[in-house]
């Protein structure tokens, strides 16, 4: 490839490119300086290698422009990523809960695994593959071979139980 041919190739895709590399990077100047680095590795990977053709240019300048795109972002949340000092570190509070927290949180916890056995099964079917699964209702329904509204009066139904075993222990 001539000077002249890369000059036309720069031409004719470098505000495409621009524009493609500025909407990943959020800055107009990194946009244009990665514009040049993606000619440029394209002329040294044709100046190179002049045996090993490149067939689609277009899709090499895409290519070689969104990987240094993906690049500088990578290097940008590495950077952003600064030390912090001891003391810094000293100031922050534990969150982590105490003995007395995690015991009433285990404590809780069996509350409500006894008020869930305690409820039919088919309830407790409902109730598991909606909020312990993430189902929905229909998908529940489907599963169980019963209907939305169905599923619905259960769910109702093993959370009112739920509620109230949970008000009267």
């Amino acid at each position: 490839m001539t000077g002249k041919d890369l000059k036309g190739l720069f031409l004719d895709h470098r505000r495409e490119l621009h524009s493609y590399i500025n909407k990943r990077v959020r800055n107009a100047d990194t946009a244009a300086d990665l514009t040049q680095e993606t000619f440029l590795r394209f002329a040294e990977q044709r100046q190179g290698r002049p045996d090993a053709a490149i067939t689609h240019e277009r899709s090499y300048l895409y290519r070689t422009a969104h990987n240094l795109a993906v690049d500088h972002i990578r290097q940008q949340q590495r950077e952003q990523t600064a030390p912090v000092a001891e003391e810094d570190l000293a100031a922050i509070p534990d969150e982590t809960p105490g003995q007395d927290r995690v015991s009433a949180g285990i404590h809780d916890l069996d509350r409500v695994r006894a008020a869930l056995l305690d409820l039919p099964e088919r309830t407790r079917q409902v109730f598991a593959l909606t909020r312990i699964e993430g189902l929905t209702y229909r998908e529940v329904a489907q599963r169980l071979e019963i209907s939305d509204s169905s599923v619905q009066k259960h769910l109702a139904r093993a959370i009112k139980q739920v509620m109230q075993r949970l008000r009267s222990d």
